[in-house]
């Protein structure tokens, strides 16, 4: 039998409750002994309408219990730095929501914290925008479909009602959009961006929230030139006022043919050089779906590595939104290190 895991929350908003419950709830002998929310009326709130015994007033509490033995952290980005140091200081393992961080420097401190401590299991929830088509794609270019891999297009469009901490840097960092987590995905089939020129504008700088409005402060249009190994160039487009006309999407595109990638539709098409364009199923091997709580838990156990998504990756995904604020705010093109 599986040695008994206790699991505390620190936040539980909309993910938390939609994944990350019932995620570890499916798993034999797992307990969810503890959550703490944004106050003491909607920590209550939260406990009642979960099912979880031990409420806490504050995260630090929560953290500082010797009965929880791992954290999950789902909060808005400004607490994932500060909750998961504590929490690795106390011996606990820590799964954090993505965004990782506010920035670089923060996520850099949760990966060396981490490091101190290869005893605990400490990992970023992945971008689940490419599980689908992962291993098909990543076959696709190894196998030469496209012949020499050499342009990228990525379009991006978030259009609608945002939660208000995604358009205040206060609440998110440096984290625009989801840029975060589409290079995340991205940069699984072309391995890390080494550099990128950015244009960044905020074109409605008062948005409409569920709360009413608020002032933003952080891009709602990005367009980027992401230089990736192998001489591989990426045009970039996000947008939250544009409807794409091929929705969310990444187009691979080398000497032999090209690739959509429907990330949204989840949908594959092969263009090969002057023919007709060919739907790509994916192979039931190759499909893949979250299983994040199961991973988190099955590392803590010895089971199985940390895949999606370890600290190094979380850490290189905030160096690349780190290196495109960068580049906005110089006007020139920045290397990533």
């Amino acid at each position: 039998m599986s040695e008994g895991l206790r699991i505390g929350i620190v936040g539980a908003g909309g993910i938390a409750r939609a994944r990350h419950v019932p995620g570890f709830r499916a798993i034999q002998d797992v307990e969810l002994a503890g959550v703490v929310n944004r106050s003491a009326e909607s920590t209550a709130a939260a406990a009642r309408e979960l099912s979880i015994a031990q409420a806490y007033p504050d995260w630090r509490a929560l953290v500082a219990d010797p009965a929880i033995d791992a954290v999950l952290v789902a909060t808005w980005p400004y607490l994932h730095a500060p909750i998961t140091l504590a929490a690795l200081a106390a011996g606990k393992h820590v799964l954090t929501q993505a965004r990782m961080a506010m920035n670089a420097d923060e996520a850099r401190s949760m990966l060396r914290a981490s490091l101190e401590r290869p005893d605990l299991t400490a990992m970023v929830v992945p971008s689940p925008l490419s599980f689908w088509c992962d291993a098909t794609v990543a076959r696709l270019l190894a196998d030469g479909a496209l012949g020499e891999l050499r342009r990228v297009a990525v379009a991006w469009d978030t259009s609608g009602e945002a939660e208000s901490w995604r358009l205040q840097r206060r609440w998110s960092g440096n984290n625009v959009m989801a840029l975060g987590i589409v290079y995340e995905s991205v940069a699984r089939w072309l391995g890390h961006a080494v550099a990128v020129a950015a244009v960044g504008r905020i074109r409605d700088p008062v948005r409409r929230v569920p709360e009413g409005h608020v002032a933003a402060d952080v891009p709602d249009s990005l367009a980027l030139l992401v230089e990736f190994p192998g001489g591989v160039d990426a045009t970039w487009t996000m947008t939250t006022n544009l409807a794409m006309p091929d929705g969310n999407t990444v187009r691979l595109i080398g000497t032999a043919g090209s690739l959509l990638v429907d990330l949204v539709g989840q949908r594959l098409e092969l263009v090969p050089a002057g023919r007709t364009p060919e739907p790509i199923s994916i192979p039931a091997h190759e499909a893949a779906d979250w299983r994040v709580e199961a991973e988190f838990v099955g590392a803590i156990r010895g089971e199985e590595q940390v895949r999606f998504t370890d600290f190094e990756t979380g850490f290189r995904y905030m160096a690349f939104t780190d290196a495109v604020h960068a580049s906005i705010a110089a006007g020139c093109r920045v290397t990533i290190s």
